[in-house]
């Protein structure tokens, strides 16, 4: 592993992809450790917020593509098998705590994936992303394609899948790629500010809704869990104080019940 993969606290949960030497490129033994940071964060009540980045130039050149060779020939059916690098995207989108992206450069392969898992999307000026499956030969994993295609829509997913296309921060941002470009000086802040505000809030409205609209976006929401949530909400005490504080014209204290 030799720590490619940080977590600090600082109020709320900051990942690091942390290898700079090889533009933070994931490999197969981050897989696991990155599946451990998630299934903490996953039950971890006190987190209300994450952010993930990369140090160094690069925010992340992906995913480690000789692993993919290595396994597909010490086993051929490995190639119909379930990718294991978008299994773990799967499992940080899902992951009930809002998360804010930012990006400190550029973002390549399959980050781009893992960025478009996030809920939020920060940018330097001088990021780019692209995407090269169609020019090593390499065809994508599903979910991945869904995210590509509910998030920037059908026109630009095909732009970026199958004419490869190269894109800035600009174009990020036009595309939906990115939601806000902001001064490098200023991207670990911005982040910051933006994980205490989405933390200040509701957390059973905040991630009751956030499974929702993920669900919608990959066209599985359960209508009666939707419900239940829903009610759940409206039940709270935290419907109370919240209308209660914006009453008193004050900052309200959620607590989650």
């Amino acid at each position: 592993m030799g720590g490619s993969i940080l977590l600090a606290n600082s109020g709320s949960k900051v990942m690091a992809i942390d290898s700079p030497k090889r533009a933070n490129r994931i490999e197969p033994d981050d897989l696991a450790v990155l599946h451990s940071h998630i299934d903490q964060l996953a039950v971890n009540k006190e987190v209300r917020a994450i952010i993930l980045t990369g140090t160094g130039k690069h925010f992340s050149a992906g995913y480690d593509l000789t692993s993919i060779l290595a396994t597909v020939e010490e086993d051929p059916t490995a190639a119909t098998a379930v990718n294991p690098f978008g299994t773990m995207v799967d499992a940080f989108e899902a992951l009930p705590q809002p998360i804010i992206c930012a990006m400190n450069g550029g973002v390549y392969g399959g980050a781009t994936d893992l960025a478009l898992a996030c809920d939020l999307r920060l940018a330097v000026p001088h990021t780019q992303m692209f995407m090269p499956a169609a020019r090593l030969g390499l065809h994508y994993y599903l979910h991945g394609m869904q995210r590509y295609v509910s998030r920037l829509g059908f026109n630009t997913a095909k732009r970026l899948f199958l004419f490869a296309e190269n894109m800035d921060a600009q174009q990020m941002l036009q595309t939906g790629f990115v939601d806000r470009i902001v001064a490098a000086e200023e991207l670990e802040s911005e982040a910051r500010n933006a994980a205490l505000a989405v933390a200040g809030f509701a957390p059973l409205a905040v991630q009751g809704m956030k499974q929702a609209l993920n669900r919608l976006a990959h066209d599985t929401l359960n209508v009666e869990e939707f419900a239940r949530n829903e009610t759940a909400c409206l039940r709270s005490s935290d419907i109370k104080e919240g209308v209660t504080a914006w009453q008193e014209k004050r900052t309200p204290k959620f607590q989650a019940r």
